[in-house]
């Protein structure tokens, strides 16, 4: 259970990346007072929790429904992981959990961001939904190990909406480099996993005979 909390907590942490977010959510809330800062945070954060709570418990019967066997999910999700982990670890914006230029332009003439671009895709990003679907997967239905993952993403969201509280602060102290040191140590790690992912579907996919050791 340790390990099972150690890796959701890691890879969570890294896709949803909560100090990438409350520095954006900063940018585009500049001219918002802080009560509707405070609403926008709390309402962002509930909205992004309840979609990637609905993918976490769909995500068993969405695989079946589109016969995708869990080998094919942790090589792909891997992979994709993999993409995110290069462009944080090169302070790179990745695609999988940033918005266009366009969705900023349109976010930046609006009063309420909460729902977008806040929860999606910020939060509630594409990398965030397949990485959990991967996790929870990964549990093989042990009701102890899914509680453990979705106990994960509750300690996620509450230091993702932390930080949204308390973006500005943690901008202004941080700085520039501080936030880039830490998206890097992210990315490294969240490297490491990817590939450990992609291993562990190919070795479980059969398609390559298993070495023994000598």
């Amino acid at each position: 259970m340790g390990d099972t909390a150690a890796v959701a907590l890691a890879t969570l942490f890294a896709t949803v990346s909560p100090i990438d977010v409350s520095a954006i959510f900063a940018a585009i809330t500049v001219n918002a007072s802080q009560p509707a800062r405070r609403r926008m945070a709390i309402r962002g954060v509930a909205i992004a929790t309840i979609v990637l709570g609905l993918f976490a418990i769909i995500g068993d019967w969405l695989l079946h429904a589109l016969g995708i066997s869990l080998a094919a999910l942790r090589t792909a999700g891997g992979i994709m992981l993999l993409l995110m982990g290069i462009d944080m670890v090169f302070a790179r914006s990745s695609a999988a959990n940033s918005p266009t230029a366009e969705e900023e332009e349109e976010a930046m003439g609006k009063r309420d961001v909460s729902v977008f671009p806040l929860a999606l895709p910020l939060i509630a990003g594409p990398g965030t939904m397949g990485a959990l679907i991967l996790l929870m997967a990964q549990t093989k239905g042990h009701l102890l190990e899914q509680f453990t993952v979705f106990a994960m993403l509750g300690v996620v969201m509450l230091l993702t909406l932390v930080s949204l509280l308390a973006a500005t602060q943690l901008n202004r102290l941080l700085g520039v480099t501080g936030m880039q040191v830490i998206t890097r140590v992210m990315g490294v790690l969240l490297c490491a996993l990817a590939v450990q992912f992609v291993f562990d579907g190919i070795a479980e996919s059969g398609l390559l005979p298993v070495l023994e050791p000598r």
